[in-house]
């Protein structure tokens, strides 16, 4: 609740933010109306003690002695203040592992955009820094609905068994912290929100419980892309900037960065990433000796935490406003890459986001969306569910648009597409791709995924993306079929070893872009590139007209019969996904 700061005793809360140069944490969710609370409202100590940490109602100390002053007995007055169970019939006097009996009373879910996000919200000037905190703001309050409506589920009938949707919505607090936990601060502009696990059943009495929090966590990968979609939506609608793909890590899936944002400053901000990595080969060679072989993907994430862990620097002593920061943020920027870096920041990021629309179309094929959606899953896990589909859909998009709106209910359509195209169940509760819906006549090619998902030899993201390229080229060939007329041949897609967008690499290279850095440079050479092509495409035009002079015109054969209105050509079939624009 005060960032890093350190509160000294006897300090109220609002003081304690104040010289830690935090704002004060703010009420979110739909659920606040039951509770007496209205979202934007600042969280006091005492609510957060009362309803994080004692599951009790925010306004419990009024409530209790209203009761007592109507003559209640202690206990039913405190009781009556309690949001569902109380934590006390959770403790056992009989057993020493009293904590593993006491419930969760909230979750803790951390929003953080990307780092060329930050790097622009520390370095640029203040009319962008508030544009991306009001993109922060829209990204997080989206997502944070999202899972009240389509996630969120209490525990019901049945000694918890049976799942129900949540009838008013979530209590959540919110968090804003500015600075990482690097040795040096850096900046992180991130938000961290309490969801409280209390919320009211969909019963006539409107009764408390606890939600459901495996359900919760399930989603949060979902969740994840959703704001990161939604995110970047804001950033280019409000400023005109595009994104492109950054592999921060060789094999793993790429992450979206502001195009024209120096790639030098990421290295600036993410100092806290360095430490991790320093420490990580020692943490590894450790396990190898111990168990004898290298850690597969579980175990090399819990090696990052433990290296986080062993590498976490204590909190800052040093009290300092947002404003003193971004002044000692902005000095060693200018020291580390110089003036003329720091300050064309916003000028490239404009310059290379034309670039950008101009070499990528943002249209969604639905059909071959769903394609890349199911192959990707496939190969990465096997057996899946549709929340996993959903967290791929989402990321899809944020691939191919780049930051333009795409429509509402594009990535459950993309899921369900998928669903009830190219996935058959794999067990009561989980479904797995169908080979003979992605290769309905070539039963040799249905082959070409399996030998993907056993290759170990290769990260599990570099085999997904080349299952999803060989299942978009066989697309590709059908559709050129069909619009040629002919009949669709067997055609035998090969996966090689090296794949023409994302081949396999071996050794580190961190931070490669995934395609050509779009800036000022590259914009001045695609408009000469455009001038010497309307130039070339005039002297034909004129050597085309001085030949008609010489020679005469050509005789032309009789023009065809024009088919009738609202008909087809014989043998062509719709192509889903050409159109001049859209959604196809």
């Amino acid at each position: 609740m005060v960032g890093d700061g350190h509160r000294a005793a006897g300090t109220s809360l609002r003081a304690a933010q104040d010289e830690a140069g935090v704002p004060p944490g703010i009420w979110k969710g739909q659920g606040l109306a039951a509770v007496g609370l209205v979202a934007g409202d600042v969280v006091t100590e005492r609510q957060a003690e009362l309803l994080l940490g004692e599951g009790r109602h925010p306004d419990a100390d009024r409530i209790e002695s209203e009761l007592l002053a109507q003559g209640k007995n202690p206990a039913r007055a405190r009781r009556a203040t309690v949001l569902g169970r109380p934590i006390e019939h959770n403790r056992s006097p009989k057993t020493d592992k009293a904590k593993e009996r006491i419930p969760w009373l909230g979750l803790h879910l951390v929003f953080r955009p990307p780092p060329t996000a930050h790097i622009a919200w520390a370095l640029m000037g203040h009319e962008i820094r508030l544009v991306l905190e009001l993109c922060q703001d829209i990204a997080r309050d989206k997502t944070l609905a999202w899972l009240e409506d389509a996630v969120a589920q209490i525990r019901w009938k049945g000694g918890g068994k049976h799942r129900a949707g949540v009838r008013d919505g979530l209590i959540v607090a919110v968090f804003r912290h500015y600075e990482s936990r690097a040795a040096e601060s850096k900046p992180l502009l991130h938000d961290h929100a309490m969801v409280s696990i209390r919320a009211r059943r969909p019963d006539e009495k409107g009764t408390w419980g606890n939600l459901s929090a495996d359900t919760m966590l399930a989603h949060i990968v979902a969740a994840d892309t959703l704001y990161v979609l939604t995110f970047m939506e804001e950033v280019s609608a409000r400023l005109g900037w595009a994104w492109e793909p950054r592999e921060v890590t060789p094999g793993r899936r790429p992450v979206m960065e502001i195009s024209g944002i120096d790639q030098r400053l990421i290295g600036w901000q993410s100092t806290r990433r360095q430490q991790i990595e320093d420490a990580l080969p020692v943490l590894t060679a450790k396990y190898e000796e111990k168990h004898g072989h290298a850690p597969g993907e579980r175990a090399a994430y819990a090696l990052g935490c433990q290296a986080a862990d062993r590498t976490r620097p204590p909190k800052r002593t040093e009290l300092l406003s947002l404003t003193e920061l971004r002044k000692r943020w902005r000095d060693s920027a200018i020291r580390a890459y110089g003036v003329d870096v720091v300050d064309r920041l916003a000028q490239r990021a404009r310059a290379a986001a034309a670039a950008v629309w101009a070499r990528v179309r943002p249209v969604v094929d639905i059909a071959l969306a769903a394609v890349d959606v199911v192959a990707v899953v496939y190969v990465m896990r096997g057996a899946f569910k549709r929340h996993h589909l959903l967290a791929e859909a989402r990321r899809h998009l944020a691939y191919v648009l780049r930051g333009r709106p795409h429509q509402a209910g594009l990535d459950e359509q993309i899921v369900q597409t998928a669903v009830d195209d190219y996935t058959r169940p794999a067990s009561r509760r989980t479904m797995t791709a169908d080979l003979r819906a992605l290769y309905p006549r070539d039963t040799e090619d249905q082959a070409v995924l399996r030998p993907l998902t056993r290759k170990r030899s290769a990260p599990p993201y570099e085999r997904a993306r080349l299952a999803a390229d060989a299942l978009a080229a066989r697309v590709h060939a059908v559709r050129r079929a069909e619009r040629l007329g002919s009949r669709a041949r067997p055609l035998t897609v090969s996966v090689s070893a090296a794949s023409r967008s994302r081949p396999f690499r071996s050794g580190r290279k961190d931070g490669r872009r995934l395609e050509p850095e779009t800036g000022v440079d590259t914009v001045e050479q695609t408009r000469r590139t455009f001038e010497a092509a309307a130039r070339l495409a005039a002297r034909l035009q004129d050597g085309k007209r001085e030949r008609a002079v010489a020679h005469g015109p050509r005789p032309q054969s009789a023009p065809a019969t024009p088919p009738p209105p609202h008909t087809q050509q014989p043998g062509t079939q719709h192509t889903p996904g050409r159109t001049t624009g859209g959604v196809a």
